[in-house]
């Protein structure tokens, strides 16, 4: 029995907590009034919050521990999962949004922060493919036993200059379970003798680093940086067969053989080669090929292939070996965490492709990846005898210092390229394959081609059938549920646009001294006739630090003066891409031009910005060929539906037309955002569907649009959908779109939810000619939505409607703005507001 005083003291403790919460319910009005201090981004976080919804958050105290007082008060507010320290005055919780703003009103709590040690390089790469997400959704580490899927059970050959397993990530034995030295060197040889694969080599990676960064990718455990730093199957186990710094036909072809020779002794179901033959671009698929014949028959004997599309920059016909377009292997291009295409990845050729017949059997190749995934800047894990960089500027010490935490950096280093991104894609095999061991290969790549995400701007030759995503290529491995009806590789497009692009780099050394030339922040350029869209951009970073942008606006100056100004966003950190896009540019003479956020065409150089050297391009699309488009001849918005629809942001109807002054459907928009605009394919995981009025066939694009995590740019699947539900289980997909609608769609899928809600709850205004005015229809904004308008506004994708008005005694008009945000929207006026989005997204 408890003492006299003991009971007082729990019925005091009851008392003081349920007073605190008497005086919550009382006070608590908003976030605002939080008493605590709260984690970078937890705002934000919160408000994309349903009320049910929970976030691990870290509750700091003020207190040397976590005593009963602090508990009491906490479970009273009725949060009952999380853990203590022993040492430490720190809780970890799962709560929801309530439970942490009344958290935050405690008089003990310090501090509240988000969960968010997703944070890093390789981090951000297996959260952006959705890897995190799947080892924490329960309904899918339920199918596997209750383990998140690891790649648990699959044999991965990493078929490169070998793995240094003296790292902790890459441990000799439980991990690497062999590493292998092999001697191929023909003028070593006497006679005709078998290949000696030397095993049990501790550390193959003597020449270079490579092998041991892309082992790493594939399944580093993250031991040495208490998880951070984790591969994308870290319960995999790796085969490393090292041929040294130099690798030869030999080299690559002896990893085949020693996988195939091993496999069953090694449970091998992978491969990974990171190596190409630059020599061997634009050259069509040879099955005789002795790398082509090492595939197949690992292929045969049910291993998965997968190669790099190499390194051979952005022109056509640059994948580097013709091994790579086998039609029984899965070819990986290079993307960055924008979702963005990295220029140096390798593409095919459009409409390049044949069939050939191995056995009997007929095969169709094609020329281009399989798939995009993260390659750019890619923490890893770093050999003890590390020489290895990959693509100048993009890897070395440097960027070792600015990415890597320095108590790291003697174990992991950055790298980029195709060499990066084929190991991860590996990785998402491994996960596959635990998920369903029965996949055969050729399964596994239509599985793999089927889940991917539409890539805006991007046609298979360059990205393949898209974005990697490995949640819906794992789920789809153990269920066989209906992805891809919304993939634009295997989509019969209804128009089109056949269209001649130019592309002209230039480079403008921005300076504000005054006494300057007035072309010293000036580039000019020729326009010919017949182009039907002018495009520039910019990447504007800032001098001295990168993460604060700097405020150079980009004008774009036609023959005639008429100015196109990119503008600078209210939150000018939030892009660094500035583009500006002229319809129907007049011929002629065309000069670009940057200035200070508030220059003028006066004092061009008036403004404040920083000095930077600024690079750019110039896209000129010229004399568009289009199909399926014949009823916006003379239309206003007849060059935007032509961009829209050759950028494949948009379709029009089996019958020939697009209906530009058709409304657009909630329906519709939702086709549109899967096909344009980098929107994740997801499908629920415990009920068949969420919505009960949408048909099967629309249900997909539904899904998708609606959940979670929908953006491809949400790097962490923590924002909302790019469309939100009408009501409980409604999507009225037959219902009109209205303009903020828009706004908060394309606002979304660009991965900005934190900005726009930053600004919500004030003044919504234009800039017009360096200035701001207010929007006089602001009240019309539904509550909530105002930052997406702002940004909308900021970022050129929606237009604001101007007049002038001018009493009878007035000297001078005043202009006035509106943004009509109720008014629907037509199937033209879309169009033209996402080949705005594309640019906006400095492209994809």
């Amino acid at each position: 029995m408890k003492s006299l005083g003991a009971r007082e003291g729990c019925v005091r403790a009851r008392i003081k907590a349920a007073l605190l919460v008497l005086a919550l319910t009382l006070s608590l009005g908003a976030l605002g009034a939080s008493a605590a201090k709260l984690g970078p981004g937890l705002e934000a976080q919160l408000a994309s919050l349903e009320p049910t919804d929970e976030i691990a958050v870290v509750v700091t105290f003020w207190d040397e521990t976590v005593g009963a007082e602090q508990l009491a008060a906490v479970q009273a507010l009725g949060i009952t999962r999380g853990l203590t320290f022993h040492s430490l005055p720190i809780l970890g919780v799962l709560a929801t949004r309530d439970q942490v703003n009344a958290l935050a009103a405690l008089p003990e709590v310090r501090s509240i922060w988000p969960n968010s040690e997703l944070q890093y390089e390789n981090f951000d790469a297996t959260s952006q493919t959705g890897v995190r997400r799947l080892r924490a959704t329960a309904a899918l580490t339920q199918r596997n036993g209750g383990f998140p899927y690891s790649g648990r059970g699959v044999g991965v050959v990493v078929n490169d200059s070998g793995i240094d397993a003296t790292h902790r990530d890459l441990e000799f034995g439980p991990h690497v379970v062999e590493n292998v030295e092999a001697a191929t060197n023909l003028n070593a040889f006497s006679s005709l003798l078998p290949i000696t694969y030397i095993e049990g080599v501790i550390n193959t990676d003597l020449g270079s680093g490579h092998g041991t960064h892309v082992a790493g990718i594939v399944g580093a455990t993250g031991a040495q940086s208490g998880g951070k730093y984790e591969g994308v199957a870290p319960g995999a186990d790796l085969i490393g067969y090292g041929s040294g710094a130099v690798i030869f036909v030999l080299d690559a072809v002896g990893g085949f053989d020693y996988a195939i020779t091993h496999q069953f002794e090694h449970r091998i179901r992978v491969i990974t080669n990171s190596f190409g033959n630059t020599g061997d671009t634009g050259t069509d698929f040879d099955p005789d090929d002795p790398i082509n014949v090492a595939s197949k028959r690992a292929v045969d004997r049910g291993i998965v292939v997968v190669f790099s599309a190499g390194n051979s920059g952005s022109g056509e016909g640059t994948i580097t070996g013709n091994f790579k377009k086998a039609p029984w292997v899965i070819s990986v291009a290079n993307g960055d965490k924008d979702g963005k295409l990295n220029s140096s990845s390798s593409r095919g050729q459009k409409g390049r492709g044949g069939t050939v017949v191995i056995g009997g059997e007929t095969f169709t190749w094609e020329d281009r990846p399989t798939v995009t995934a993260p390659g750019t800047f890619i923490i890893s894990t770093r050999s003890t005898t590390n020489t290895v960089t990959a693509i100048a500027g993009q890897a070395g010490p440097d960027e070792d210092l600015a990415r890597i935490e320095p108590a790291f950096l003697p174990f992991y280093t950055v790298l980029s390229g195709t060499s990066m991104s084929a190991p991860h894609a590996a990785g998402i095999v491994a996960l596959m394959l635990e998920a369903n061991p029965s996949l055969n290969p050729l399964e596994v790549k239509e599985i793999i081609q089927q889940t991917a995400t539409n890539v805006p701007g991007r046609e298979p030759f360059e990205v393949g059938a898209g974005w990697v995503n490995a949640l819906a290529a794992v789920d789809q491995a153990a269920s066989q549920r209906n992805y891809g009806t919304a993939l634009n590789l295997t989509r019969t497009f209804n128009s089109g646009v056949n269209l001649s692009v130019s592309e002209t780099p230039f480079s403008i050394d921005y300076n504000t001294v005054p006494e300057l030339s007035p072309t010293q922040n000036q580039f000019s350029f020729a326009v010919p006739g017949g182009v039907a869209q002018l495009s520039v951009k910019v990447r504007v970073e800032g001098a001295t630090d990168v993460e604060e942008g700097n405020t150079i606006n980009l004008v774009v100056i036609a023959p005639d003066g008429t100015e196109f100004s990119s503008g600078v966003p209210v939150l000018f950190s939030l892009t660094f891409d500035r583009t500006v896009v002229v319809d129907a540019p007049a011929a002629g003479t065309w000069t670009v031009e940057l200035r200070g956020v508030r220059g003028d065409a006066a004092n061009p150089t008036d403004g404040v910005a920083l000095p930077e050297t600024v690079e750019g391009t110039i896209k000129l699309s010229g004399a568009p060929t289009p199909f399926g488009l014949d009823d916006i001849a003379g239309h206003p918005a007849e060059a935007g539906i032509k961009a829209a629809v050759g950028e494949r942001l948009v379709d029009g109807f089996a019958d020939g037309t697009y209906r530009p002054d058709d409304t657009l459907t909630r329906g519709t928009l939702a086709d549109f955002l899967v096909m344009g605009a980098a929107t994740r394919q997801f499908l629920p995981f415990t009920t068949p569907q969420t919505f009960s009025d949408v048909t099967a066939a629309e249900a997909p694009l539904a899904e998708a649009v609606a959940a979670r995590g929908a953006a491809l740019r949400d790097d962490f699947h923590q924002f909302r959908g790019n469309m939100l539900a009408t009501g409980p289980g409604q999507f009225s997909p037959l219902a009109a779109v209205r303009r903020y609608e828009v706004a908060y769609s394309l606002v979304q899928s660009l991965g900005l939810e934190a900005e726009a809600l930053s600004l919500n709850g004030q003044p919504v205004t234009v800039e017009v000619s360096g200035e701001r005015i207010p929007i006089d229809d602001q009240g019309d904004i539904p509550a909530g939505f105002e930052g997406y308008v702002q940004l909308a506004l900021d970022l050129r994708i929606l237009n604001a409607f101007f007049s002038l008005e001018q009493g009878p005694f007035d000297l001078f008009p005043t202009l006035h703005a509106n943004f009509k945000p109720l008014d629907t929207v037509s199937r033209g006026a879309y169009a033209v507001a996402a080949t705005r989005f594309l640019a906006a997204a400095g492209g994809f």
